[in-house]
């Protein structure tokens, strides 16, 4: 983390990777969103071909540091092998008699590439590079966020160790329903909670450490001058500290404020779980698999209601605009991001007519339950999140 010092009011960036659900099209590919903190990358997700949408945005495969997986369905999981063996030098080893100093990496060597996930995860990732005989030129780990019918202990496989996997990652149990804290530094942490689909899901709260306030150096330079105080303590006082002055002035900086939260959903159809933990959220990323248009999409079956489009979205494990804008008025979110169309949805609404008119139409049944920002995400759409009162969207 030694490139992250602090986050400014510009520093996070979300970039959308891949928006579609089950089956990709010719405008949205598999799911993966990547998490700019200054020049780090963490991305949730990693559908079938991230690593081609990674090349393609000004996302830099390089600075990916940490992979948060939400479940193990394919179109969330089937690109993490080819991107961990671009990333991590990988390839089929050598011919007979030809050494390769990739089949003895010390498994413990520092700062390894970090993949979080649900049980099957560590095994997916060692089963798929045994079999493909893929060999990596630096070093990953699994940590794996285990539910209270999990097995506490062991891989979920009986193979060994790949050559590149550290022997570090954890099996991390839930407290009191969450997984509070899976990862944390002085300025930002990960939590987790359950979320309902159709498999174990994860839901990823990422919170900001508080932040600085406002400051008005016009407050305190008269001060300053007055007992002839070095400017330099103007720092201190940005962090909100108090200084006393030498004729005995106490000077308090700034109260910090909240920093930014962000939620980030994987598929549900229910997301009660982590409801608490998502609460005030700036932004709230949530799928909107399906929706009732029927005066839009040619598609709509005669026989369609909004009821029965909901009905029929639930029994897969998924959610409407309709139940994501809920959620979002639920936990007081700021922002709500609608994701995870079906392929049915085209993806190019900043082009086409038509297709702007369908998202449209999908952000309207969100609002009939949520009067906060509601954006339709496409693959490619990029913007910073910035502190609350100053949030910029950049579509």
């Amino acid at each position: 983390m030694a490139g992250r010092r602090g986050l400014s009011s510009t520093s996070l960036n979300l970039t959308f990777l891949g928006t579609a659900s089950a089956q990709p099209s010719s405008t949205r590919n598999h799911s993966a969103l990547a998490l700019r903190l200054n020049s780090d990358v963490w991305l949730f997700d990693c559908g079938e071909a991230t690593q081609h949408q990674v090349q393609r945005s000004k996302v830099k495969m390089g600075k990916i540091e940490k992979i948060f997986i939400t479940h193990t369905h394919g179109d969330h999981i089937f690109g993490l092998l080819p991107l961990l063996a671009t990333m991590l030098n990988g390839a089929g080893g050598t011919a007979d008699g030809v050494e390769d100093p990739r089949t003895h990496m010390v498994q413990d060597s520092p700062d390894p590439l970090e993949i979080y996930g649900p049980l099957g995860t560590r095994a997916y990732v060692r089963n798929g590079l045994k079999y493909t005989h893929t060999l990596l030129g630096a070093p990953y780990v699994v940590h794996e966020l285990r539910l209270p019918s999990d097995p506490p202990d062991g891989d979920h496989t009986s193979l060994a160790l790949h050559a590149a996997e550290s022997p570090n990652g954890r099996n991390i149990p839930q407290t009191n329903g969450v997984w509070s804290d899976v990862y944390h530094d002085t300025i930002v942490s990960v939590s987790a909670a359950p979320i309902l689909h159709s498999v174990p899901c994860i839901g990823y709260v990422v919170t900001e450490a508080p932040v600085p306030g406002k400051m008005d150096p016009a407050k305190y330079i008269p001060h300053l001058k007055r007992t002839k105080t070095p400017m330099s303590v103007m720092s201190r006082l940005q962090q909100g500290e108090s200084i006393e002055l030498s004729d005995g002035t106490m000077l308090q900086g700034p109260l910090k404020r909240p920093g930014r939260k962000l939620v980030i959903l994987g598929d549900t159809y229910d997301p009660s779980p982590i409801a608490e933990l998502a609460s005030s959220a700036d932004l709230l990323i949530h799928e909107a698999t399906n929706a009732h248009l029927p005066a839009l999409d040619s598609n709509t079956k005669p026989e369609d209601t909004f009821e029965s489009v909901e009905a029929r979205t639930k029994s897969r494990g998924h959610s409407t605009p309709q139940m994501a804008g809920a959620f979002a008025a639920r936990i007081g979110a700021r922002k709500l991001v609608l994701n995870h169309f079906s392929a049915r949805y085209p993806g190019n609404d900043d082009v086409d007519p038509t297709a702007k008119t369908i998202m449209e139409g999908i952000a309207g049944l969100a609002e009939e339950h949520y009067s906060g920002k509601i954006i339709c995400a496409r693959d490619f759409m990029s913007f910073d999140v910035n502190v609350p009162q100053e949030h910029a969207w950049n579509k």
